[in-house]
């Protein structure tokens, strides 16, 4: 959260397009997006890979070549899950954002108060569980650069250029 994946993926997107390739870009957070949650299921996850099954089929029908995927893949089991509602291999791109300026940009988004708190909390967990899993093939570094400056590396790293 705060890293800029839902931006980047959109730039990637906005890039395959310039490039002619058919693509479609899905914020998976939207995919569960709805409250409340399942207690056993806090982050609706079940929700979110029902969804990106029907939504990625009807763009791959539709003639996405590319999907472009934005969102947290928390370890190998995730990863798995995703491939296979997605019916092909992924490649995931992990971006790298000091965490100090991720804060700063989760207190612009939300001000002040127990959301803020609670997403200062679960970014300093995240990047912890981010690190001890490593399900990502790559990195990229994002810093304070233009959204378009990380795509560019993003598609680079994955040998997309």
């Amino acid at each position: 959260m705060g890293s800029g994946k839902t931006a980047t993926a959109q730039a990637v997107g906005d890039e395959l397009r310039r490039r002619g390739e058919p693509n479609a870009v899905i914020d998976l957070d939207q995919l569960r997006r709805r409250w409340p949650a399942p207690d056993d299921d806090p982050f609706d996850s079940a929700l979110e890979l029902a969804n990106l099954a029907a939504v990625a089929g009807v763009y791959r029908r539709a003639g996405a070549a590319t999907l472009v995927l934005a969102g947290v893949v928390e370890g190998p089991e995730a990863r798995r899950r995703y491939a296979e509602v997605v019916g092909e291999p992924l490649v995931v791109v992990r971006l790298r954002v000091d965490l100090d300026l991720v804060r700063r940009r989760l207190a612009q988004r939300h001000g002040p108060g127990e959301a803020l708190d609670w997403h200062l909390a679960r970014s300093g967990e995240l990047d912890a569980i981010l690190d001890r899993e490593d399900a990502a093939d790559l990195a990229v570094d994002v810093g304070d650069d233009p959204v378009e400056t990380v795509a560019r590396r993003v598609l680079v790293s994955a040998g997309w250029v």
